[in-house]
């Protein structure tokens, strides 16, 4: 076949696939995922032992070494086959497929989301803005208590408006720069700012996946989730303050250093600030998934790089010139190794350990609520106990599962609640996943970022503390908006 003939198959080939697409979507679309009860069937019961195997090795990486990725990929694997096998063995080959591409849809959702953020958390800390941050902070004189509170404060006031997840990966950066080479600080520090992160999140539309969830399904308005604000900030202040006592109160070491960002680095982080900025109208104002925003900020980031690489002998003088001017041989000696700005190194270096990681968890929970586990946990604990009490004990389920599918399945059964009690059902999810570091998106990805400082083990040390701010949290937002119930 000629090439000619071969680009009129190819274009006949493309033409076809599009017209045909609309009746394919409208097909899946109106197609209604059936499920079979397996709770009580031999396949449940082995998914069931083989989720929580896997999540006790994600529980010992840190003795046994072994990346967290690896069990929960497999276990999402054998789940999902098992589940197959038998909607095959009762004549069904789609439903297993059709709810399986729903939890890859969520899954790329946040995979996406992520990876944007890590690329752009990695591009500034490649502009040294994060080494200049923590020069300026250390030569204020602030000692790790002070530091303690500050990343705290900035992590809790960010979250509402560019997420939790987004916010922690941000100050996990300025942390592990600041505290560099102090393991106990930055430990704690990360749990600090994965319950601040959390409690942000949970007074905002904006500031997790289930807050937002919430909001979309209707059952909360946008303005009643600041009836949340002061709950979700005792949340966080009650662990911060007895975790204070345990914070090193010495100075971090310092040698005055200078630092002098790299071009551009001030320009990355407006760039990513309208990278958030578009997510958020997207979201709100045309009712787009936020990942297209911000993987249209990730375009931003494109072009920049494209102008730096076109003008970098141009920068390179400039900052030779300072660097003369100023005696500073480190710059000089950064600028004989200087090279153009990579766009796609930037996002080799993301944490693909946990967007791996982020995979099998969502399709394994995604396999155990297709099971059908879920909605019974969900049918239990609304029918059969006090709404009070189901609410908080939804937030500890968000702690062991995660958040977004036990959100799911309470919005998806539509209990008859009050609003008090669906802005507690959206603090507890918000706020119980602080409990365990596997129970949040932030903690999740504090594990890759702080690895070898924030692990599992660290973070479970302080779950008692912890679950006494988010006690404390309930019965403050049942004082507070008692006229809600």
């Amino acid at each position: 076949m000629s090439f000619r003939n071969s680009r009129l198959a190819l274009l006949a080939s493309f033409l076809l696939a599009l017209m045909s697409a609309p009746s394919l979507v409208f097909a899946s679309a109106g197609e209604a995922i059936q499920r079979l009860d397996l709770t009580e069937h031999t396949v449940g019961y082995i998914a069931i032992a083989v989720f929580v195997t896997a999540y006790i090795l994600v529980m010992l990486e840190e003795k046994l070494h072994l990346r967290k990725s690896k069990p929960v990929l497999v276990a999402a694997g054998v789940i999902w086959f098992m589940v197959g096998a038998v909607y095959v063995a009762n004549g069904d080959s789609h439903s297993t497929e059709a709810a399986l591409r729903h939890n890859l849809l969520e899954y790329s959702e946040l995979m996406l989301f992520l990876l944007v953020a890590m690329t752009y958390i990695n591009a500034m800390e490649e502009r040294k803005l994060f080494d200049a941050l923590r020069a300026w902070l250390v030569s204020k004189g602030f000692g790790y208590r002070s530091l303690f509170w500050i990343t705290g404060f900035l992590s809790f006031f960010i979250s509402p408006i560019a997420d939790n997840l987004t916010t922690a990966l941000l100050m996990c950066a300025v942390l592990l720069k600041v505290g560099e080479g102090n393991r106990k600080f930055i430990n704690l520090g990360c749990i600090n700012i994965v319950v601040a992160a959390n409690a942000g999140g949970a007074f905002s539309p904006f500031g997790d996946i289930t807050t937002l969830m919430v909001w979309q399904k209707g059952v909360v308005t946008f303005t009643e989730f600041f009836d949340l604000f002061i709950p979700s900030l005792v949340n966080f202040l009650v662990p911060a303050a007895i975790i204070h006592f345990f914070i090193p109160s010495e100075p971090p070491k310092t040698d005055n250093e200078v630092v002098i960002m790299k071009r551009g680095a001030r320009r990355t982080v407006v760039l990513f600030l309208l990278t958030i900025v578009t997510a958020v109208c997207g979201h709100n104002f045309l009712h787009l998934p936020p990942v297209l925003g911000m993987m249209t900020g990730l375009g931003y980031l494109q072009f920049f790089g494209y102008y730096l690489r076109k003008t970098f002998d141009r920068g390179v003088a400039e900052e030779r010139a300072l660097a003369e001017k100023l005696g500073d041989k480190a710059l000089l000696e950064r600028l004989d190794k200087a090279l153009p700005f990579d766009v796609f190194s930037r996002t080799a270096r993301a944490e693909w350990d946990t967007l791996l990681f982020f995979y099998g968890v969502v399709l394994c929970v995604g396999g155990l609520g297709h099971i059908g586990y879920l909605s019974e946990v969900s049918h239990i604990i609304y029918n059969e106990w006090n709404q009070t009490l189901a609410n908080a004990t939804v937030g500890v389920l968000s702690a062991v599962v995660d958040n977004i599918p036990v959100m799911f399945a309470v919005l998806s059964m539509e209990p008859d609640m009050s609003h008090g009690q669906w802005l507690l059902v959206t603090l507890a999810a918000g706020v119980g996943g602080s409990m365990l570091s596997v129970g949040s998106a932030a903690g999740v990805a504090l594990m890759g970022q702080a690895r070898g400082y924030y692990t599992f083990m660290s973070h479970l040390r302080w779950a008692p503390v912890i679950a006494l701010g988010y006690i404390a949290s309930i019965f403050t937002h049942l004082w507070l908006n008692a006229h809600l119930f």
